[in-house]
């Protein structure tokens, strides 16, 4: 797939009213994420607008992309700008129902769980089938955005920042990071060796990049708890939408499960269970990748 062309606005007609200002935004009482120069505010009825210096206009591609070639729920876009004289961007984009599975968790039974997971499931089987434009690399063919190839503004670092055409590539790129982060040398001549032998393999397929819950909306109300049978509620193919697609890209096929399970946190409940019914269960690679992350990010 090319770039979208930006800046980009949904024709008039697709508008549940028209878009909201850059006053009304940036005046928004609603506010559901406040960092420093990336904000995520509701505007009205219609409205979630995510907006700052740090918002890339990827993920709103990256929710197109998916939109027009998947029935994966992911909510609508209706513009993606920048301003030139503020350097802002802003992705516009509807306001979906539903709370945080991250939320629900704790008062879901297991065959609540199962039946969310179940349509979780259809909707990461169906993303894992969008075809690569051609090796690993985010929408455009352009770099990967996950954290991990990431160097700031450095400008020698396109080895690191990809895109890859191999798999090979993209474990050399993960090794230079470890350099770049000045981390030890044996270590990442260990992994080096290690990850010819286990990083092997895998083919590029489109991951979200950050499965935890909560980034998956479900829309209430539940199934009343005693008013279906098991089979009944597990059949269930819940309403669903998937938010922050930031690092969405064309990953090795073990990077979704071994990112969301980065979710599990402190290991307190059972949501490593039911990732194994979301996603194909790659151990072996999670827990290598998983002990260079940590190292990275301490």
């Amino acid at each position: 797939m090319a770039s979208i062309a930006l800046p980009f606005y949904a024709t008039a007609d697709t508008l549940p009213q028209s878009l909201p200002t850059e006053d009304e935004i940036e005046s928004s009482l609603e506010v559901f994420v406040d960092q420093t120069a990336r904000k995520v505010v509701g505007v009205g009825p219609n409205f979630v607008v995510k907006y700052g210096l740090a918002v890339d206009l990827i993920e709103g591609e990256n929710m197109l992309h998916i939109a027009q070639n998947t029935s994966v729920p992911v909510p609508r876009i209706y513009a993606l700008y920048s301003n030139p004289k503020t350097m802002k961007r802003y992705i516009v984009m509807e306001r979906s129902a539903g709370e945080t599975l991250a939320s629900l968790w704790p008062n879901l039974v297991a065959t609540q769980k199962m039946a969310i997971a179940q349509s979780l499931r259809r909707a990461m089987d169906q993303l894992r089938r969008l075809p690569s434009p051609g090796g690993y690399c985010s929408v455009g063919n352009r770099p990967l955005q996950d954290s991990i190839f990431w160097t700031g503004d450095d400008k020698n670092t396109s080895s690191i920042n990809g895109p890859f055409a191999t798999e090979d590539e993209l474990n050399a790129a993960m090794i230079q990071k470890y350099a770049f982060n000045n981390l030890p040398a044996q270590k990442a001549d260990f992994y080096a060796r290690t990850f010819k032998k286990i990083l092997q393999s895998h083919p590029p397929v489109f991951t979200h990049g950050d499965l935890q819950r909560k980034n998956i909306l479900v829309r209430l109300p539940l199934p009343p708890v005693g008013e279906l049978s098991d089979a009944e509620i597990i059949a269930q193919d819940f309403e669903i939408t998937i938010l922050d697609w930031e690092v969405a890209g064309w990953y090795p096929s073990y990077w979704e499960y071994s990112r969301a399970m980065l979710g599990c946190g402190r290991w307190d409940d059972d949501w490593h269970v039911f990732l194994a019914q979301i996603l194909e269960e790659f151990l072996s690679e999670w827990a290598w990748v998983d002990m260079m992350f940590k190292e990275l990010w301490s």
